[in-house]
């Protein structure tokens, strides 16, 4: 097998190995690391079926990340599939209204995020040493809601790291909030920024592209890198749980081997389904990704359009994880449409920049259609039927994100007529957002209510108790109440590493 280099979405510097692309995070030109290729599944199906979810991992991985030993690999992935996760299996399966949901949140911090957070401390640390970096790493990342806590749950206090988040500070929920103002670890760094998910994650981009700020980072022993799904550490881990899901099928008899499936996923930033879409590509026999929206629906007019416009609205929903009108891994697909032309997807970007909008060609609308993305969204008071009516049916609860993808689901399905087997990623505990679910399940006013008597209500009225990640929170120390404005958060960095600029 050969090594498997990565290169820039934006065409400058040179092709790099795996471990220098999770170590450097984002691209030097500001661009996005893309593998030169998606490798091809080496094992079959029918033998995937009978392997764990750790075993499902390595065969995954190991294709993508070429430079890390067997024994590196495996001992990533042992270390991050571990007791952390409150299933043997890592993730389940669980058959409701005709579907099947991927309930991906069995983690510490009961969020899809852990299922690639719990691995890539070990993964960058592993690639520091491998290539003699002597720096501390810090971890720069925005998060809109779940990526801060699972990142930092997965770095805290690893030696020779230090971790910087910022989050909106009015637009995640209480138990989001509170999970990550209460983190524990002597490296760990949180701020909440007056602004909305997209001002934060811009502040980040623009320290990454900073050339003198990384000057005086290195003078001090430092280098940035990033935690979120631009991470291509962060992007591989994910298309494993796609190859699982579909083995799983396979292995139980829901579907025969080389059967097609759907996926359905709530998509933000874009990561989560890019994935899907790797998946595919190595593959898996995915028909249809599915790609959900809220009432930001910026990705669902661009499927219908071939115009991004991040120009509009800007709303805070139920489901905070997807309150963004720049998704950032799109660019990653974008490139792809453009046949790998870094030139053409930097002057998108650049458009997207400067202007607020880019229109790709009808050929990349084409390659796009090629691949099997459709995008359908769904709007506040259809999310709260979902979960409703996933109770009242099948005593089945979601969260706010997955009853966003179930929706867009059944519309999809009832315009197409397709009756594929279909996946829905599952992204969180109900107990993340206890109040919307409470309020959508007994069509009750919550909005007064205490969030821990809530999450009360909902164990009592489900009869699913409640992750230990809450009661953790409860009585939990307030630790982090750093807050900045949305041009502040270059200063609060430089003030948390005791740089002057």
């Amino acid at each position: 097998m050969g090594e498997l280099l990565y290169k820039s979405t934006r065409g400058h510097g040179p092709a790099i190995t795996s471990s220098k692309a999770i170590l450097g995070g984002l691209a030097e030109d500001g661009g996005l690391y893309v593998p030169e290729k998606i490798p091809k599944l080496d094992v079959g199906f029918d033998a995937l079926s009978e392997m764990s979810y750790k075993e499902v991992a390595y065969e995954v991985m190991k294709l993508f990340l070429t430079d890390y030993t067997r024994d590196e690999l495996t001992e990533c992935i042992n270390g991050a599939y571990d007791e952390k996760f409150d299933t043997d299996n890592i993730v389940e399966m669980h058959y409701a209204d005709g579907v099947y949901f991927l309930e991906l949140y069995h983690g510490s911090t009961i969020a899809f995020k852990d299922m690639a957070l719990s691995i890539l401390p070990r993964l960058m640390t592993v690639a520091a040493k491998k290539n003699g970096v002597l720096d501390d790493i810090v971890i720069l990342t925005a998060t809109s809601g779940d990526t801060g806590k699972a990142a930092m749950a997965g770095f805290a206090d690893v030696p020779g790291t230090k971790i910087i988040v910022f989050y909106p500070k009015d637009g995640v929920s209480a138990v989001q909030e509170r999970q990550m103002v209460t983190q524990r670890g002597a490296n760990t760094y949180v701020v909440g920024v007056h602004g909305n998910f997209d001002d934060a994650q811009s502040g980040v981009k623009s320290m990454f592209g900073d050339a003198e700020l990384k000057k005086k980072l290195a003078d001090a022993g430092y280098r940035f890198s990033s935690a979120n799904s631009i991470n291509v550490g962060r992007l591989v881990p994910q298309v494993v749980y796609y190859v699982y899901a579909y083995s799983h099928l396979v292995g139980t008899g829901a579907v025969k081997n080389g059967e097609f499936i759907n996926v359905a996923v709530p998509t933000g930033n874009f990561g989560n389904i890019l994935a899907a879409h790797y998946a595919k590509l190595m593959g898996t026999p995915i028909k249809t990704l599915i790609c959900a929206s809220n009432d930001n629906r910026v990705l669902t007019d661009f499927f219908e359009t071939g115009v991004y416009d991040r120009d509009r609205r800007f709303y805070t929903t139920s489901s905070p994880s997807m309150d963004i009108l720049v998704s950032s891994n799109l660019e990653r697909l974008i490139y792809s449409a453009t046949g790998g032309d870094a030139s053409e997807n930097s002057a998108y970007m650049k458009s997207l920049s400067e202007t607020g909008r880019y229109a790709i060609t009808n050929a990349e609308r084409r390659v796009i259609d090629k691949f099997g993305f459709v995008g359908g969204c769904a709007v506040e008071s259809e999310v709260a039927e979902q979960i409703s009516k996933l109770w009242h049916i099948d005593r089945y609860v979601i969260d706010t994100h997955t009853a966003v993808a179930s929706c867009v689901c059944d519309k999809y399905r009832a315009a197409s007529k397709d009756t594929t087997p279909t996946v829905i990623a599952s992204t969180a505990s109900p107990y993340k957002f206890a109040r919307s679910v409470v309020s959508a399940m007994t069509g009750r006013d919550t909005r007064s209510d205490d969030d821990f008597a809530l999450i009360d209500e909902l164990e009592s009225t489900s009869g699913i108790k409640a992750p230990s990640a809450i009661d953790e929170i409860r009585t939990a120390e307030v630790r982090h109440r750093r807050v900045c404005e949305r041009d502040g958060m270059k200063d609060t960095v430089a003030e948390i590493l005791g740089i002057k600029l």
